[in-house]
């Protein structure tokens, strides 16, 4: 059984998360749900210790990993999925900075690494973002663009995460 890591970063589309780990419940694989702080605010942990029958990992020192969270779970798992990836992540992973669970475990994982953009279309437009974008293209990061849609600031215009069906495709295409 394939382990996949659902890393829930800390926007509005963190309910799509649940519905992807839900999804690749489904399909058959081993799903472990990693989140932020920040993520908690929108879905909380429990939503994702029942949909995977996992427990979820929030914090960066965790006794049941004597080796760090970050090390133990990216030498477990087969797949990285950070959904939804916020700006605030892209920086993070493009210029290799580790100041919490999630970037460092992004950092520790040797595996495929997907990430499904979802923020504010001015901040997706922004040049920074894009160009943080590219850099994770460049060092293989497989990045799933963002839809136009209806976005929670009441906007409409690019920055959705995708469909969480779309996004469990492209991981059992990655997974096989």
């Amino acid at each position: 059984m394939k382990e996949i890591i659902i890393a829930v970063t800390g926007g509005v589309a963190a309910f799509k998360a649940a519905a992807l780990a839900s999804q690749l419940v489904q399909d058959g694989f081993s799903v472990r749900a990693v989140m932020t702080p920040s993520a908690q605010n929108f879905v909380g942990s429990a939503t994702f210790a029942a949909l995977t029958g996992q427990s979820v990992v929030t914090e960066t020192f965790d006794s049941q990993f004597p080796l760090g969270a970050h090390i133990e779970l990216a030498r477990s798992a087969d797949l990285l999925c950070v959904a939804p990836a916020t700006a605030n992540f892209l920086a993070k992973a493009a210029h290799g900075i580790a100041d919490d669970l999630i970037s460092t475990l992004y950092l520790c994982f040797t595996g495929t690494v997907i990430v499904a953009p979802a923020m504010n279309c001015e901040m997706w437009d922004k040049a920074a973002v894009q160009r943080n974008v590219k850099q994770l293209q460049t060092d293989g990061i497989h990045v799933i663009e963002p839809q136009e849609g209806w976005l929670s600031c009441r906007t409409k215009g690019m920055g959705r995460m995708a469909a969480p069906e779309d996004i469990a495709s492209v991981i059992v295409d990655k997974t096989q």
